[in-house]
């Protein structure tokens, strides 16, 4: 089987297309009809859609598996005409370096390099005979060593806004060492050291995704990868059904999800076993001796995922007060203070997931909502169209484990930026400023005192992955709805005269961590902002007036010029403009989805002070050499 695409949402830096479509496995037997069925997806492929271009390194002929690659990823990308590209017969090396190409040239949104033994040396292959003895054997580990370092160096030159994806070999040797096949032998696991110590090496690399090798053998089992008719009557080495598993792995990568969220979990027989209203609290168990270890798993992984950022919350209709004291047990291996908030009430659970969404502020189809109960999982379905129901297996080790491997990969990320792990509790912070603030705009007294705190960076990173996470995944606060790829946002934050500022925001109920991103140019006085994106956590504490205010102080402008844009999600800054500008920029012009058509919206600096309420904010700015 392929491995399916659940849901792709997001885009790998380089790319950023209009809609993005799960590839599910093609579903068919024969492996004629497969690849039909491949060719058919790229014919109809959309001739006037963005442009995908993809390389695909590989030493051998590209026949199938550049076909189901392309495949896969038009599949996930619908809008687009994907473009493949390959080299020549055993150059693999030679590809690397053409994909790569000139600084000066536009880079490609992907590079998908795929390895095998034959590329590290060719008497590792069988088109190459006579080259098996104990010599050359013994060669061949020098001869594959410097070409992994030949292969690491030229990933190393390669623009970083580019996405690479690695598999690497996945074929067995050929019988060339003295031991019998069932014997490792001390050649075959010094050559083994020399691909691990590559891997290391390149994994380094930002935006390179190396193909996990122990999954990719779950999907595609080893002996019925290899065809040695097809290797040397063609030089396409692979089974039909290894190339679909292979290239559907890369386009995975190339095309990675988007990590959910949050979980909201139920309690009994989910969380823990037994049912706390009739057990007590002190009677629910999840250890191993009763044999409820899964649960006590379950609590393990949630509470992994909390540290990287998911949210967590709990839904269940149960009495609040026995829950209380069952999360006060000391051997509970989920800290109750990473979940939040707890619903607990007899009332439906769709009501309790749509208020957990609603404190989160995020969307039903970034959540996942974990019961034992297939009727409660069938009414929050029915009720929050989008958001993935899984079932608990109570009782069931194998779709026990399943079930842990699918959490993990739902919520898996490729790298955790410092605000991941500030995430929950901002927002448990953020539920008591607003239950301090009470109702409505919050009180001046209560501003005044929050002790909040401002920090400009007009300077960062252009590697700063928490920025152009901010620009692409914030919708209520954006000005104009346009995503940017990583080569985008690269060009316009380091042209000449371009300004970047990002916030960053504390106040007495804790640190929100980066929150806003505003990106433009000044010129004769006037700062023209073509980025301007805030995270709803921020909302209700004054920090976009305070962004202008010492935006135009910083900057000695005496206007500014806003490439805006109404959106179906961006309500929020459009209010904002209207109590600035006093009328609503986006009257007329709201759309049901996507943008509406851009316009420029000037704000004059006596306009803002007349309009701006009282500002309370402690600002500072980072230095260069700032911590």
């Amino acid at each position: 089987m392929t491995l399916p695409f659940h849901s792709l949402k997001a885009v790998p830096p380089g790319f950023r297309p209009t809609r993005v479509h799960p590839v599910e496995e093609f579903p068919y037997t024969r492996d004629g009809v497969r690849v039909a069925e491949a060719l058919r997806i790229i014919q109809n492929s959309p001739r006037d859609g963005a442009a995908f271009d993809v390389a695909l390194v590989c030493g051998f002929t590209p026949l199938h598996l550049g076909t189901f690659l392309s495949a896969h990823l038009q599949r996930a990308l619908p809008d687009c005409a994907v473009k493949l590209s390959s080299g020549l017969y055993g150059d693999l090396c030679g590809t690397l370096e053409r994909a790569a190409g000139p600084r000066g040239r536009p880079p490609l949104q992907g590079i998908a390099v795929v390895l095998e033994w034959a590329d590290l040396d060719p008497r590792l292959g069988y088109r190459s005979a006579g080259g098996w003895g104990l010599a050359a054997v013994g060669d061949t580990l020098s001869v594959a060593g410097a070409r992994l370092e030949r292969i690491a160096a030229i990933i190393a030159k390669i623009a970083p806004e580019v996405r690479i994806t690695v598999s690497l070999p996945t074929l067995p040797l050929p019988p060339v060492f003295h031991t019998a096949g069932w014997q490792a032998s001390e050649n075959e696991i010094s050559l083994e050291e020399k691909i691990s110590t590559f891997s290391v090496e390149i994994s380094r690399r930002r935006g390179l995704a190396l193909l996990n090798s122990r999954r990719l053998a779950e999907d595609s089992p080893v002996a019925a990868r290899f065809d040695l008719k097809s290797e040397l009557l063609i030089g396409f080495p692979y089974t039909i059904s290894h190339a679909d598993v292979l290239a559907a792995a890369h386009a995975r990568l190339l095309v990675p999800l988007a990590a959910k969220k949050g979980i909201i979990t139920d309690l009994d027989d989910t969380l823990w076993s037994g049912i706390v209203g009739e057990a007590g609290p002190e009677g629910v168990s999840w250890d191993l001796a009763r044999h409820h270890h899964l649960h006590a798993l379950y609590q393990t992984l949630l509470s992994s995922l909390s540290e990287q950022g998911v949210l967590i919350g709990a839904a269940s209709r149960n009495d609040p007060r026995v829950v209380e004291k069952a999360f006060q047990r000391s051997d509970l291996l989920l800290e109750p203070g990473r979940v939040f908030p707890i619903e607990v009430h007899w009332q439906a659970k769709s009501g309790s997931v749509a208020r957990i969404l609603r404190t989160w502020n995020v969307a039903a189809e970034s959540v996942i909502f974990v019961d034992d109960s297939p009727m409660e999982l069938a009414e929050v379905a029915a009720a929050h169209p989008g958001i993935h129901c899984i079932r608990f297996p109570t009782g069931d080790y194998s779709a026990g484990l399943a079930m842990l491997h699918q959490l993990r990969d739902l919520c898996g990320k490729e790298r955790i930026l410092p605000e991941d792990g500030l995430r929950a509790e901002s927002i448990r912070q953020g539920a008591r400023f607003d239950r301090t603030a009470g109702d409505g705009p919050a009180p001046e007294s209560f501003l005044a005192q929050a002790d909040a705190a401002i920090a400009f960076d007009f300077h960062p990173g252009a590697d700063d992955g928490r920025v152009l996470e901010l620009v692409n995944k914030t919708n209520q606060f954006n000005l104009n709805g346009i995503r940017c790829t990583e080569a985008d946002w690269r060009s316009r934050s380091e042209r000449p005269g371009s300004v970047v500022a990002v916030l960053s925001y504390r106040d007495k109920f804790g640190p929100l961590g980066k929150i806003a991103v505003v990106q433009g140019y000044v010129q004769e006085s006037v700062f023209y902002v073509s980025t301007w994106v805030m995270s709803c956590r921020a909302f209700a504490r004054r920090i976009e007036h305070q962004c202008l205010r010492t935006l135009f102080d910083r900057l000695g402008v005496r206007e500014m010029r806003f490439e805006f844009a109404p959106t179906a999600r961006n309500g929020p800054l459009q209010e904002f403009f209207e109590s600035l500008l006093g009328q609503a920029p986006g009257a007329g012009r709201r759309v049901p989805s996507g943008r509406g058509r851009a316009g420029t919206l000037v704000l004059s600096r006596e306009q803002f002070e007349a309009r701006r309420p009282a500002l309370y904010h402690d600002v500072s700015e980072l230095r260069r050499d700032d911590g």
